[in-house]
């Protein structure tokens, strides 16, 4: 029974009090191997085709200045995120996305080391940003103020743009599904068509976010150089 509208986005599945929910996030650890020693078809084939668009985009985002590599770390992040979003499509799957938990343990540490090491090898670049070229000497302490306090949401805003988009659709999936049952049979197939057109949406969203959640990142790295 639940307790609330959240709850059912909750882990439930456990074993000796450990959620096996969470395991959803490492299951694409299992696929990777196979491609080491099957013959490429077509999907992978496709799926690297996709990864080399985002190496060159994510390189260009990251500048001439970008150490060689940098990339791969934006296309992996990439490619979990996608991944756990198709999982949550997915009935009785658990959606690790959708849980600040996971998106802040991704966004937070990002964000961290950027600051980090920008404010350490690029101190006066990092003061630099804080007042956007051509403002007035009256608006310099106002601009100060506004850029720090953007830079410091920066990690809440990745994280909780993509757990409030993966929660949004599933929970008007869920709410809609639980109407079923007290439908008449031309109201049920209505509800059957806009719950695939949901779907698709959902699928729309997936990609979306996890594209918009790596190339903010890279944007923010790049800001730092």
């Amino acid at each position: 029974m639940m307790t609330n509208l959240f709850s059912v986005f909750d882990p439930s599945t456990t074993i000796f009090n450990f959620s096996l929910n969470w395991l959803s996030t490492f299951i694409g650890l299992m696929i990777i191997p196979y491609s080491y020693w099957f013959l490429p078809n077509r999907i992978n084939v496709m799926w690297n085709n996709i990864l080399m668009t985002l190496h060159k985009e994510f390189k260009t985002l990251l500048g001439p200045n970008s150490e060689n590599g940098c990339s791969f770390i934006f296309i992996s992040l990439f490619s979990m995120i996608l991944f756990n979003n198709f999982l949550g499509l997915f009935p009785y799957i658990f959606t690790s996305t959708s849980h600040l938990t996971l998106t802040l343990t991704l966004a937070l540490p990002l964000w961290m080391s950027f600051m980090i090491y920008g404010w350490i090898n690029h101190t006066q670049h990092m003061f630099a940003h804080l007042v956007p070229q051509g403002t007035p000497s009256v608006l310099m302490p106002f601009m100060v103020c506004i850029e720090t306090i953007s830079n410091i949401i920066r990690p809440g805003t990745l994280a909780v743009r993509l757990t409030a988009n993966m929660i949004a659709g599933h929970l008007l999936l869920t709410l809609m599904g639980n109407t079923g049952n007290s439908l008449s049979l031309i109201l049920l197939n209505l509800l059957i068509f806009s719950q695939i057109l949901l779907l698709l949406l959902e699928f729309a969203v997936a990609i979306i976010q996890s594209y918009v959640f790596a190339v903010l990142s890279t944007l923010y790295s790049s800001e730092v150089n």
